[in-house]
């Protein structure tokens, strides 16, 4: 083996890593988050979770990364302790599946028909295929179909590129007398674990370790081990994830690490134990690639069978090593471990987005109540509503910067963008609904009251304001663009009421009956009221304009007010006479 063998070997190695990493993550851009949105909802009992874990994982290609999503369920309480064991469990078995898939390289015939199943003979086919629908095609879904093929095609030229340079080992008595330490069940089982710990991923070093069977050297008493440690390495991933996470969290990755290191020493025993008795015919086997794919499986499917019952037991393991007595962390609102999943992320982000825009209507209906009557209670309230909205814009907003910086698809940009107006807008309406409650306090401090006829005025337009609220609110929640649609022409009535309540109050005041102080603190609730549907009416804008693939406020007000725009003119008298002074 010379020094050109070398660098193929190492480029072999940097395509396959990056061909599995690229084939991964344009799976998950095509599901849009989808895998992850069933794995948080259909995991109510362990065979699901089981099953799903399994599934998820074979078509994703990373154990890694369901079991680091689960660390982050558990973490944002979406997920119990319990649920998640299913979920590592059925990884452990889905990941298997990439070592069936690179098996394929060690097909040989003679038989036409057979050969097509040979990684050589149809991977430059779906090179071809995937740099056409990756070039040429508009659809972003034929795009990441296109980015799928090119991955695979990658990673299994990688993996024909790794066992071409490792081949001429075979005759190398220095290489294969090393292989056969690996035997050494403790030595094997380390060297495995250390080599996944380094990659982060068991899928690729099991496929280094099917690229090394062409040297003809590793058997499978060196296999084994290996194969079992590289189970163990794998967990190191959800436990670096794990760090600063709450307790029950850190648990789900000691699972995970339990059930893996407790499978690896009851199957060491059972292997060992056996062959010393009846002395197995086939330890010193050279193994293929299909054969490491077997042992692989096996082992997962052993432990899985073997532990399964034991879900339970695992989990007080868990709770014996993670304590309660640990100091607990605060659980952010999104988890970091979902930027793993981009569209998942955005989904979980306009969940709180959803409880934002709850809290900022909630907040209104009680500083409009506020008005009418004070109370230390409401008022309390108020106060804490306010700094969660504040709290709620500094960590999505901070989370969506980094969503941003990700390689994104074109609706996922649209619904970042969406997300963004609609925090601005939330937190800009709290602001108002603080102005509120200050302008009040200071009526009640000063013993200010208004005149009948100044709170039937307020009375008028506070409604308006709380039927632009629910509107602009349930329209954002549930992407309503008919329902936005009807925000504008009440935005228009609104501000109609400010003119018309501002020169009532002018007069009133002219007329003595109201004092200049009074006058002022008068105007100011008006003029919060106004600015409240005013960010009624960006968000109702955004949601409609968003949804047709632009953002263009201006173009759209002009459209939507024009004499023309029967449907418009139509609701704002139907406002103008519900909400007449």
């Amino acid at each position: 083996m010379n020094i050109f063998n070398v660098l193929t070997l190492v480029g072999g190695l940097a395509m396959f890593l990056f061909g599995m990493n690229y084939m991964g993550a344009s799976l998950e851009k095509l599901g849009g988050g989808k895998f992850e949105t069933i794995l948080e909802k259909m995991t109510n009992n362990r065979i699901k979770g089981l099953l799903l874990g399994a599934g998820i994982t074979a078509v994703i290609q990373s154990s890694s990364a369901v079991t680091v999503m689960a660390v982050g369920f558990v973490n944002s309480k979406i997920m119990s302790l319990s649920q998640a064991i299913g979920i590592i469990m059925g990884s452990n078995i889905g990941t298997t599946i990439t070592s069936w898939l690179l098996s394929l390289t060690g097909i040989e015939s003679s038989n036409v028909f057979i050969s097509l199943f040979k990684p050589s003979s149809f991977t430059p086919v779906l090179a071809l295929i995937g740099i056409i629908l990756y070039s040429f095609c508009k659809s972003e879904k034929k795009k990441n179909v296109g980015s799928i093929l090119l991955g695979f095609a990658v990673l299994m030229f990688g993996m024909e590129a790794m066992s071409g340079a490792v081949a001429p080992l075979k005759d190398v008595p220095g290489f294969t007398g090393l292989l056969t330490k690996f035997s050494n069940p403790v030595l094997g089982v380390v060297a495995g674990a250390l080599l996944t710990a380094v990659i982060q991923s068991s899928s690729a070093s099991v496929g280094i370790l099917q690229a090394l069977t062409v040297t003809g050297g590793i058997t499978v008493s060196s296999a084994f081990p290996i194969i079992l440690g590289q189970n163990i390495g794998t967990c190191i991933t959800a436990i670096i994830s794990s760090a600063g996470t709450s307790k029950n969290a850190k648990r789900t990755a000691v699972v995970h690490l339990a059930f893996n290191t407790i499978g690896v020493i009851l199957a060491m025993i059972l292997f060992y134990g056996v062959n010393y008795i009846v002395k197995l015919p086939f330890i010193e086997n050279i193994v293929s690639a299909a054969d490491i794919a077997v042992i692989h499986t096996a082992f997962n499917i052993f432990a899985t069978i073997v532990l399964f019952p034991f879900g339970k037991q695992l989990e007080k393991l868990a709770c014996l090593i993670v304590r309660d007595n640990d100091k607990e962390t605060e659980a952010p609102l999104v988890e970091e471990r979902f930027l793993m999943s981009p569209s998942f992320a955005i989904d979980k982000v306009k969940e709180e987005c959803d409880k934002m825009g709850l809290l900022a209507k909630e907040n209104i209906m009680l500083c409009i109540d506020f008005i009418k009557a004070y109370s230390n209670t409401k008022q309390a309230k108020i106060k804490e509503n306010e700094k969660r909205l504040d709290a709620f814009e500094d960590e999505l907003e901070t989370y969506l910067v980094k969503i941003s910086s990700m390689d994104l698809s074109v609706d996922d940009s649209v619904k970042i963008s969406k997300l963004n107006h609609a925090i601005g807008n939330f937190e800009r309406i709290g602001d108002y609904g603080a102005n509120i409650l200050k302008i009040k306090k200071q009526m009640h401090k000063g013993k200010i009251h208004f005149s009948d006829d100044a709170n039937d005025d307020l009375k008028v337009m506070s409604s308006a304001v709380k039927e632009i609220m629910e509107k602009a609110v349930t329209a954002f929640i549930n992407d309503d663009t008919e329902l936005a649609a009807t925000v504008e022409p009440l935005e228009q009535v609104i501000n109609n009421l400010k003119a018309q309540l501002r020169s009532r109050h002018a007069k009133r005041m002219e007329k003595d009956e109201c004092s200049v102080e009074n006058g002022m603190l008068f105007f100011d609730i008006v003029n919060s009221f106004e600015r409240i549907a005013d960010h009624c009416s960006n968000l109702a804008v955004c949601i409609i304009e968003l949804s047709q693939g632009s953002y263009q406020t201006h173009r759209y007000l002009k459209g939507a007010k024009s004499n023309s725009n029967q449907s418009f003119m139509q609701s704002f008298e139907m406002y103008l006479n519900k909400y007449k002074i």
